[in-house]
């Protein structure tokens, strides 16, 4: 007996190589042997359109919307609603169905929210012998078994997620929001963002998984996630007008939901609040990240990160602005949240030169605290940046209180001395007082 991963597999092979009617025959079984699969069910009507039964296929994609919606997967039910107009059905009453269920006013919405998870992917299935003839009615059978096999289900979350920026929208603007989302139903290695290009649009994961990596000037790539279903990202490229930081292909496939520009405009006298709430959201993320990233974070437990984390107070800084001066009196930690600091020494010639390019997650400003003594360097920002700084008197207290962070804090000082030396190093020996203590 295969599994559910095995099978679903092996039918989306076959879908890509134009095979739909074998696919449909393995999809079908996934959804007979486990009905709550929505992406099987989707599969089957993906089938059926590529066989040309579209109204057969219309059902069933109306149908998995209507499932998806009641358990909390609305970005598929979407996706559905979307093919369906693409294909010359009306959708009308599954978008304001959506509306209703997951706009601000809804009052399934709450914090007690759930989702009715997708089968395991070791499920048992029984898979057809796909060397024997099936029987007439098979394509019907598949179709209506699809269609129609939770017709009788009724263990539904009684409170639904928000989605992420769109349930915080108008009713008004999220209708007009969905009818400018255009949907990207992407094939295994498929790139979605290229690093280095300019941001047109972010992304909501509707279904499936991408990955998001780094290329090195040798072509090497350094995997930095791995993206599921609701994820939200690309926005920070889109809002801050730079340059993406990161590649995104799909893993396996993926359905996406693009948000453009134009999709923007649609909303032109939202964006405001547009604007707060992805930035909103992408702080939230990037913060996640750095306690789970950054050596800072820890020695301490869940509850001591995210009582440390509200001690530090956030600001945007424009570019050109100067964080720390050199000769300033050591102020306090700062870490780099967003966006890029350059750090420069100023030498006795009156020379200005550039030590190093601080990005998302480093720190800066703690040797000084360590070793008292005015900044010998200037760290400015290079681009619209954010900066979380944390007083010197609660770094004082946590470098009494755990030599850990003691520790991190006189490594990162003498690695920063040795590539100061190293930077200066051509006609000048870099005396201790020359340190460069940010």
């Amino acid at each position: 007996m295969a599994t559910l991963a095995e099978v679903k597999g092996h039918a989306r092979r076959l879908f890509l190589r134009g095979e739909a009617n074998y696919a449909l025959r393995l999809c079908d079984a996934i959804v007979e042997a486990a009905p709550l699969d929505a992406d099987a069910r989707l599969k089957v009507a993906d089938c059926l359109a590529a066989m040309g039964d579209k109204d057969a296929a219309a059902e069933v994609y109306r149908s998995v919307a209507w499932y998806c919606m009641k358990a909390g997967h609305p970005l598929t039910a979407i996706v559905c609603a979307r093919v369906l107009e693409a294909a010359g059905h009306k959708a009308d009453d599954v978008l304001s169905a959506l509306v209703v269920m997951y706009g601000s006013g809804s009052d399934l919405l709450g914090k007690m929210a759930a989702r009715i998870a997708p089968p395991a992917g070791d499920t048992p299935v029984i898979p057809p012998d796909l060397r024997l003839a099936p029987p007439p009615t098979w394509r019907a059978d598949a179709a209506r078994r699809a269609a129609h096999c939770l017709d009788a289900y009724e263990d539904y979350p009684e409170a639904l997620h928000p989605i992420p920026l769109l349930s915080e929208l108008s009713d008004q603007s999220f209708r007009r929001v969905l009818a400018a989302l255009l949907v990207r139903r992407l094939p295994d290695g498929a790139p979605v963002i290229r690093e280095g290009e300019p941001g047109h649009a972010f992304f909501f994961l509707a279904a499936g998984e991408v990955r998001v990596y780094n290329t090195d000037s040798l072509g090497r790539e350094t995997e930095l996630a791995r993206l599921h279903e609701g994820a939200l990202f690309g926005e920070m490229a889109l809002l801050g007008a730079q340059p993406r930081s990161a590649s995104v292909a799909v893993v396996d496939e993926a359905d996406l939901l693009e948000v453009n520009r134009d999709a923007l405009a649609a909303i032109a006298n939202e964006l405001t609040q547009v604007a707060s709430a992805l930035d909103r959201f992408t702080r939230e993320r990037l913060l996640k990240n750095l306690i789970a990233t950054s050596p800072l974070f820890r020695p301490f437990s869940r509850v001591q990160q995210l009582d440390l984390l509200r001690r530090f107070t956030a600001h945007d800084v424009a570019p050109g602005t100067a964080i720390i001066r050199q000769g300033d009196e050591g102020r306090g930690l700062f870490v780099v949240l967003t966006g890029e600091v350059e750090v420069t020494k100023t030498d006795e010639q009156g020379n200005t030169v550039p030590l190093a390019t601080l990005r998302a997650g480093d720190l800066f400003g703690e040797i000084a605290l360590l070793h008292g003594g005015p900044t010998t360097a200037t760290v400015t920002a290079a681009r619209p940046a954010t900066v979380l700084f944390l007083a010197r008197e609660y770094v004082g207290r946590l470098v009494s209180a755990f030599p850990e962070i003691r520790q991190y804090f006189e490594t990162l000082s003498e690695d920063r001395l040795m590539e100061t030396r190293l930077l200066l190093a051509d006609d000048q020996i870099v005396e201790e007082d020359e340190r460069v203590l940010i």
